[in-house]
């Protein structure tokens, strides 16, 4: 067993992980955070995707020792402390993009992490960055809607804490 610190939604955490341990298998088991879902194991769907120091990775595909000392953003750590959602998860409920929520989680974090960077993207951009996110129920189209849906409350919001 290695014991590695990180920072998981905000907080400091420790814990205990073989060396083989994968990111995902740390945050569902010992830190109890089943937000992250188990879809293929071989990085294909995204169902797992995090926040990793702000950038989307697949969890199925990082050791839990190689996110020692960084940051992890699950889709619990969205939410803001006092539970208000994030606007990506409020319009994803808006707009229904979702439907079984299998692999809601995962397409709520590419979505966050593409928001972060392109803060107005285009229908074409948001398919391309998506791409990594696998859907076998809602056809995508209103997963893209609710991207843009966020994307516009989240530029409101920025628009407003500067003036």
């Amino acid at each position: 067993m290695t014991s590695i610190q990180l920072h998981v939604n905000g907080t400091a955490v420790q814990a205990d992980a073989e060396p083989a341990t994968l990111l995902v298998d740390l945050l569902r088991g010992p830190l109890g955070l089943t937000g992250t879902h188990v879809g293929c194991d071989t990085s294909q769907c995204g169902a797992c995707t995090v926040l990793l120091d702000g950038r989307a990775v697949k969890s199925c595909t990082v050791l839990a020792v190689q996110a020692a000392g960084r940051s992890v953003t699950t889709v619990e750590g969205l939410a803001a402390p006092g539970g208000a959602l994030h606007p990506v998860q409020d319009a994803f409920i808006a707009c229904h993009g979702l439907q079984c929520g299998f692999c809601t989680p995962g397409m709520m974090m590419t979505a966050t992490c593409l928001l972060q960077h392109n803060p107005d993207p285009s229908d074409d951009e948001v398919a391309h960055a998506l791409e990594g996110n696998l859907c076998r129920c809602t056809g995508y189209v209103n997963i893209v809607a609710a991207v843009q849906v966020a994307a516009k409350t989240l530029r409101t919001q920025q628009a407003g804490e500067a003036a």
